[in-house]
């Protein structure tokens, strides 16, 4: 399903992977307002729900604050009904293992009235914005579980833009905010507001746009407050304290090149 939002103008906030967190949502909606940017003109590329401790309250939030919102492959996982979080982890990796101690716990505390909203939710977001065609997906136009990162190869990401028929792709998926740009289609990745970016640092990532410039903004919220409520739900704790000490657990996901750069500022390869 597509969702067509027609012409957009104003100034743009486009976000990802709440993840369950929702200390960081409620930051996020905190920064908006001081930004001055509508609820309309919000965008989240999907994943409201995953390792954190409050799956049911972060979708009420985002239903209740009127933004616009794709599925991701957990939204999906829950309205279908599925056994699994639909992440795409490889069988017996960490991510995998640790998968199969947050998805229940999320689909415990997930209402029907939630999962109502969650079969609402496009596949795809497609609006006209300073005269260019922009598509938002969650990870790929042909597969909502495929990571695609920076490092990813274009001939992938060109095939996504010749799909889409668009200038501009916004995605998510991957957690690690990213822009890259061949002649004149521009890939860009918001990164994720519920857990950190490998980088060690304890703040999260989103992106405004006005016309034809884009800012990756960080995040600062409470981070221990977010930790603590996990560990008391007995969720993983290494997802806990990454969202202490800024550092994945694994990078089972990651290509070579993202995985070398675990620790490292972001900021300067954007």
């Amino acid at each position: 399903m597509n969702k067509d939002l027609g012409i957009k103008d104003g100034e743009l906030l486009i976000f990802g992977g709440i993840y369950s967190n929702l200390h960081a949502l409620k930051q996020l909606k905190l920064e908006a307002e001081k930004l001055n940017i509508a609820p309309n003109n919000i965008i989240c590329t999907g994943d409201i729900v995953a390792y954190c401790a409050y799956p049911e309250e972060c979708i009420q939030f985002v239903k209740d604050w009127g933004i616009h919102c794709i599925a991701g492959n957990v939204e999906y996982s829950l309205r279908e009904d599925e056994n699994d979080c639909g992440c795409n982890f490889s069988e017996g990796s960490n991510c995998d293992l640790f998968s199969k101690k947050w998805f229940p716990y999320a689909k415990d505390k997930v209402s029907q009235k939630s999962i109502k909203y969650l079969k609402s939710l496009p596949e795809f977001i497609n609006f006209k914005y300073n005269n260019k065609k922009y598509s938002v997906i969650h990870g790929s136009y042909f597969n909502t579980s495929q990571f695609i990162f920076k490092s990813t190869d274009w001939t992938i990401k060109a095939d996504n833009f010749k799909a889409t028929s668009s200038d501009v792709i916004l995605s998510g998926h991957c957690g690690i905010p990213f822009v890259d740009q061949k002649e004149d289609k521009l890939w860009l990745n918001a990164g994720v507001i519920g857990m950190p970016a490998n980088d060690g640092n304890t703040h999260t990532w989103y992106l405004t746009m006005h016309e034809n410039k884009h800012q990756f903004r960080k995040l600062i919220y409470d981070h221990n407050n977010a930790s603590k409520a996990m560990l008391y739900q007995n969720l993983p704790k290494e997802y806990a304290q990454t969202l202490i000490d800024g550092i994945w657990d694994n990078c089972d996901i990651l290509p070579e090149e993202e995985t070398s750069r675990q620790g490292m500022e972001i900021g300067g390869v954007l």
